[in-house]
């Protein structure tokens, strides 16, 4: 964690330590070693699936049962590991095993990456979330391992269950069965331990940290009660509607349980996890709009997930609110939050939506696609979800270029991306007269 360049802002050191390291998954991945072929992964395909990987996304141009070898797979987990906890989390990890200690430059970084308010207790947070992650990861494969070792040899099961618990809870999608988790649609056991994994990668570790030390607080913290409350209604809505849109659908034909299951897991799969149990092209049109809106809000801050994040959508929805009521001030659950948080939710909803007009657009210039296709493939890369069409593998050189930015920028937040491009804030000695502008 040596931070020479002191001209770098905590978002630009961010961005370019992301850029490294997606440099470096694309160089392994282009090694002869990595695929199956010998050959290895051309440049655009080897960025864009190191990206993927390291943005947790979950979108393939390969199939990665059939193009990678055990250490082509390898890279791609351990970039979903890096990537997911976030690239100080892992500097930090090798720290406290060297014995070093952390820097305040170092903690402002920390900062930035989990998406925190407060400099205080970044290290500790940092080491709630390693034990967190190592121990639901590790407890996740182990039930896994039971289950796959029933249809998959010794050490073919352990490597599966490590994979993919680590895919599923850093919300990436990766998968190694060819069709994602086609062939699980009705297995109890493969559904709750993904769907548990995906929601708990996906509520932010500083919720599990305060749910962990619960007995500790006399009062839950705002941001995790709009966490909680947010999580909760979206996935009960998407349960309900794609139960309802999908019965006689892709969920035709399937017994009562299994129908029940599939609808949970789309309503939990756009949480910007990426796997499927039913083939997401033949989906609906409604439904694939519906998961749409659930990948552009995503997951919650300081977790493996992208998207604007709930939380950024539950202040949209209290400032509408409160602004239909003539209130004045903000507020929520007996609480006040300040203006200066409403115009950062704005400023980011505005950005990504920005940012997915654009490259849908110049992806229906470029390729013969259908709108809803090329909508669905910009958000969920933005959203870092992984779920496709299956136009994925029929992008243009350029149009995988624009995805995988779009992938980036949807990782370290299209925020601190333009913060990181710009210049450093300045605040004005003086301010303008006030006027009045009509709206609406």
């Amino acid at each position: 964690m040596n931070l020479k360049k002191k001209n770098l802002t905590p978002a630009q050191y961010l961005v370019s330590g992301y850029f490294v390291i997606i440099m470096i998954g694309s160089l392994l991945l282009m090694l002869p070693a990595a695929t199956t072929d010998g050959q290895g992964l051309k440049a655009v395909d080897a960025v864009f699936t190191a990206t993927s990987a390291t943005c947790v996304t979950g979108l393939i141009v390969v199939n990665t049962k059939e193009a990678f070898t055990i250490f082509g797979s390898t890279v791609i987990m351990l970039l979903i590991q890096i990537g997911g906890l976030g690239i100080m989390s892992m500097s930090t990890l090798f720290a406290f095993i060297v014995g070093k200690k952390i820097s305040l430059k170092e903690r402002l970084i920390i900062q930035e990456d989990l998406n925190q308010y407060q400099i205080s207790g970044m290290v500790r947070l940092v080491q709630y979330l390693l034990g967190f992650t190592f121990a639901i990861e590790g407890t996740a494969a182990a039930i896994l391992f039971l289950r796959f070792s029933q249809d998959y040899p010794f050490w073919r099961s352990i490597y599966l269950s490590i994979f993919h618990a680590v895919s599923a809870f850093n919300n990436a999608g990766f998968d190694l069965f060819g069709n994602s988790l086609e062939n699980f649609t009705g297995d109890i056991t493969v559904n709750f331990v993904i769907m548990a994994l995906i929601i708990l990668g996906g509520i932010g570790f500083g919720v599990m940290m305060e749910a962990y030390n619960r007995i500790k607080f006399k009062k839950t913290t705002l941001q995790t009660k709009i966490v909680v409350v947010m999580t909760l209604a979206l996935l009960l809505f998407g349960f309900f509607v794609f139960f309802i849109l999908e019965y006689n659908n892709t969920l035709a034909g399937l017994p009562l349980l299994d129908k029940t299951l599939g609808a949970m897991f789309l309503s939990v799969t756009p949480r910007t996890a990426g796997f499927n149990t039913v083939p997401t092209g033949a989906l609906k049109h409604s439904s694939l709009f519906l998961i749409i809106v659930l990948m552009f809000i995503g997951a919650s801050p300081g977790s493996t997930g992208g998207g604007i994040k709930t939380t950024t959508f539950g202040v949209i929805l209290v400032t509408m609110k409160n602004m239909i009521t003539g209130k004045e001030d903000m507020e929520i659950y007996n609480r006040r939050f300040e203006k200066q948080i409403v115009y950062k939710a704005f400023t980011i909803t505005m950005l990504a939506a920005g940012l997915i007009i654009l490259v849908t657009t110049l992806l229906l210039i470029i390729e013969d696609f259908q709108f809803i296709d090329a909508l669905f493939e910009t958000v969920s890369a933005f959203g870092t979800v992984g779920l496709s069409t299956g136009i994925t593998g029929e992008l243009s050189d350029i149009s995988r270029v624009l995805i995988t930015v779009t992938m980036f920028a949807g990782r370290v937040g299209p925020l601190t991306l333009a913060v990181a491009i710009g210049e450093k804030q300045r605040k004005g000695t003086y301010h303008y007269p006030t006027e009045k502008v009509m709206v609406g």
